[in-house]
């Protein structure tokens, strides 16, 4: 895949990488995907990857304009970025469908940490397991779904998700598998002391990086 194919539009948001190996998965997971759907899902790799390393190159690029994000509608405030369009003949899920993304997640409260990718998660043969789940299951964070709802298949989105529709719980989807990973993101977020100062409003902002893999309609 070549780089310069895309339209690039840099978010505001800079991210150092940060690789943090999971000790276990997730409970469900997707199987394996077929070979094209990993390779279609590998470009987000490649995306967020040179993503994060312009960071150090920032100066030779053009600041976005706050208009490249826009609100994505009854969402509750969920601001998405289009990084790629999905596949003009592409599918946008429904509810009651099953999706498979890869993603990469970032907490902004601790300057763009990422506590969680699905490029972590290996099958037993060392791919990367992606994410699935039913759409208004109400296992997930709202943010993911309000996101997935509007993309098609090949399509990759940077969403930043305000705290009312982040994590409510800590048995809300996805969850890290790392515990290290967990420990630190759900203490950030539900810190009772920064909670009562009044900080609620900016500890549980997520930053997520997705591509739509494949919907698999009810």
């Amino acid at each position: 895949m070549a780089l310069q194919s895309y339209r690039f539009h840099f978010a505001a948001i800079r991210f150092s990488p940060l690789n943090v190996p999971p000790n276990e998965l997730y409970a469900t997971q997707s199987p394996p995907p077929p070979p094209a759907a990993r390779r279609r899902a590998f470009s987000l790799f490649t995306i967020t990857t040179f993503l994060s390393f312009s960071n150090s190159n920032m100066a030779s690029w053009s600041k976005p304009e706050i208009s490249d994000f826009f609100e994505l509608p009854n969402s509750g405030g969920v601001k998405a970025l289009d990084l790629r369009m999905g596949d003009d003949a592409g599918e946008t899920p429904s509810s009651g469908d099953t999706v498979v993304i890869h993603y990469y997640g970032r907490l902004a409260a601790k300057q763009g940490w990422r506590f969680d990718s699905t490029y972590d998660h290996k099958d037993e043969n060392g791919d990367p397991l992606p994410f699935q789940f039913v759409l208004a299951s109400g296992k997930v964070i709202s943010g993911i779904e309000s996101a997935v709802r509007s993309m098609k298949v090949g399509g990759i989105r940077r969403v930043v998700i305000p705290p009312s529709q982040g994590y409510q719980n800590t048995s809300q989807e996805p969850i890290p598998p790392n515990f290290f990973d967990r420990h630190r993101l759900f203490t950030t977020i539900f810190n009772p002391t920064r909670l009562a100062n009044g900080e609620g409003s900016t500890l549980g902002t997520l930053i997520f990086d997705m591509e739509l893999v494949s919907v698999r309609h009810q």
